[in-house]
C-alpha cells in the first residue's frame, strides 16, 4: 500500500475476512504480520478479525494463541473460538469457552461494560450442534437452561437447534417439547422435527407431524420429503411412501431430486423388492447417485440378491473408487456364498488402489467422560472386567437360542476365532462397560 492510503483498523478486517472466506493462511498470516507493523496488535477489532481467520483457516491453535493474548475480548472473538472448537471435535474446551464467557462476565475481569462479552445466541447456535455430533445430552441441557435464563427461549433459531440436538441425542421428548414451544412453526421447525423422527424409525410420528404440518397451512419443501420419504423407509411404510413420492409434484409442487430417488430405492430395496427397485432406478431422469446404488447394494447383501447386488457394486465403484465400504459389502456377499476366488480378487484390487479400511470404533458416555473403543481393544482400564463379561456372555445368548452370523468373516481361521472375532465387537466393548 502507499502512503496515500495507509490501512488503518477498518481496512485490515475486511482483508481478512476475505482471507478467511478463501482459507487463505498464508495470506492471512502476512496480514497479520502487517497488523503488527502498523500497530493494531493491541485493537479489539482487529484482534477479533485475525481470530475468526485463523479458526476458518483451521488453524486452530494460532486462533487459541492470539485469543490468549488478546488484552480485552468481544463476543465476537468468543464466538469464533467456540464454534471453531466445536467444528474441530474439541467440545470439552468449546464448553469450558463457553461458560468461562459467563463467568468472565459475572465477575467483570477484562473491565467492559456488563452483558459486553457474554455468550450470546450466536454462540448458543455453535455450541448446540456440537452436543449434538458428540450426544453430549447433559451438555446440551445446560446450554439449554442458560439460553432460557439469558431470554432466548423464544429465539426460533435456538429452538430449532434445540429441537435437532435433543433429537440427536436420543431424547425425542424433549424434541418434541422444544418444538411444541416453537412459536414460529415455520418451514424449517416442521422439517427439523420431521427428520427427528425419521432418523429414529419412527415412521407413523413422521408422517402424522407432516399432514400436521400441511395442516398447518406450511407449504412443505424438498428438505420436508426428503425426511418423509427416508422416515417412511426406516419403517417399512412401503405404499405410504410410495404415495407420496408420487404425489411430490402433482399435489405439493415440488420437483423430486435424486435424494428423493435414492430414499425410495432404499423404500422398495429395505422391503426385499430390489428388482423393483432398479427399474425405478433405470426411469430416473438423472443419473443415479451413490447413494442410490449404496441403497441398492446394503439391500442386496441383506436379501442375498447377488446379481442386483454385482451391478450395484460396480456402478459404485466407478462413483467412488475409494470408498472401501462397498468393496466390503461385496466381499461379504461372495464369502456368504462361498465365492473365495472372488473374494480374493476383491482384496487383490483393494491392495492395488491403495486404500484401507479404517478401523470401526464406537464409545460410550458415563458420568461426563466417554470412553472409546476399536475391535478388539484391551487398552481399557477395565479391560479385564469387560473381556470377562463378554467371554461369559456368548454361552447364556447360545443357550436362548442366538446362532452367531460368521458366514461372511475371513474363511482362513476357524469357527471358534470367527466367534471370538465377532463378540468383540467394539460395539459390543463399549456397551459391556455400560454393564
Amino acid at each position: 500500500m502507499t502512503h496515500l492510503s495507509r490501512p488503518d483498523h477498518f481496512t485490515f478486517p475486511f482483508v481478512l475476512k476475505a482471507c478467511a472466506a478463501l482459507s487463505l493462511a498464508r495470506t492471512g498470516k502476512c496480514v497479520h504480520a502487517q497488523c503488527l507493523g502498523n500497530g493494531f496488535e493491541r485493537d479489539l477489532y482487529v484482534g477479533s478479525s485475525l481470530v475468526n481467520m485463523y479458526v476458518k483457516c483451521g488453524e486452530l491453535g494460532l486462533a487459541r494463541q492470539l485469543f490468549d493474548e488478546m488484552p480485552v475480548r468481544d463476543v465476537s472473538s468468543w464466538n469464533a473460538l467456540v464454534s471453531g472448537c466445536m467444528r474441530s471435535g474439541m467440545v470439552g474446551l468449546g464448553e469450558e469457552l463457553f461458560w468461562r464467557m459467563e463467568r468472565r462476565n459475572v465477575l467483570s475481569w477484562t473491565g467492559m461494560i456488563s452483558g459486553g462479552d457474554r455468550p450470546n445466541w450466536v454462540t448458543v447456535m455453535s455450541v448446540l450442534p456440537a452436543c449434538a455430533h458428540s450426544a453430549a445430552l447433559e451438555q446440551g441441557r445446560r446450554i439449554h437452561d442458560y439460553a432460557r435464563s439469558i431470554g432466548l427461549g423464544g429465539n426460533s433459531s435456538v429452538q430449532t437447534a434445540l429441537i435437532a440436538m435433543y433429537a440427536k441425542c436420543g431424547s425425542l421428548v424433549e424434541a418434541r417439547r422444544s418444538f411444541d414451544e416453537l412459536v414460529d412453526k415455520g418451514v424449517v421447525g416442521w422439517n427439523t422435527m420431521i427428520t427427528a423422527y425419521a432418523s429414529h424409525g419412527k415412521g407413523a410420528e413422521t408422517v402424522s407431524t407432516f399432514e400436521d404440518m400441511i395442516r398447518a397451512e406450511v407449504r412443505p419443501d424438498f428438505i420436508t420429503f426428503t425426511g418423509l420419504l427416508s422416515g417412511c423407509s426406516h419403517s417399512g411404510l412401503v405404499e405410504i411412501g410410495l404415495t407420496y413420492f408420487n404425489d411430490m409434484e402433482r399435489v405439493y409442487s415440488v420437483e423430486p431430486r435424486v435424494e428423493h430417488y435414492a430414499c425410495v430405492v432404499d423404500l422398495l430395496s429395505r422391503a426385499g423388492r430390489v428388482r423393483e427397485a432398479k427399474e425405478l432406478i433405470d426411469r430416473m431422469p438423472m443419473p443415479p447417485s451413490a447413494s442410490v446404488w449404496g441403497a441398492v447394494l446394503a439391500a442386496c447383501r441383506m436379501h442375498k440378491n447377488l446379481e442386483i447386488g454385482e451391478m450395484a457394486a460396480k456402478e459404485l465403484f466407478v462413483l467412488e473408487p475409494e470408498n472401501i465400504g462397498n468393496y466390503v459389502l461385496l466381499s461379504n456377499m461372495y464369502a456368504e456364498v462361498g465365492k473365495w476366488e472372488e473374494v480374493d480378487k476383491l482384496r487383490a484390487v483393494v491392495k492395488s488402489l491403495g486404500i484401507k479400511k479404517q478401523p470401526g470404533c464406537s464409545w460410550t458416555e458415563i458420568n461426563g467422560r466417554a470412553h472409546l473403543f476399536l475391535g478388539g481393544d484391551v487398552s481399557h482400564q477395565q479391560a479385564k472386567e469387560i473381556y470377562r463379561l463378554l467371554e461369559a456372555l456368548p454361552e447364556q445368548i447360545k443357550a436362548a437360542g442366538y446362532v452367531p452370523d460368521t458366514s461372511f468373516a475371513l474363511h482362513d481361521v476357524s469357527e471358534e476365532e470367527k466367534e471370538h472375532n465377532l463378540s468383540t465387537h467394539s460395539e459390543k466393548l463399549a456397551i459391556a462397560l455400560d454393564f
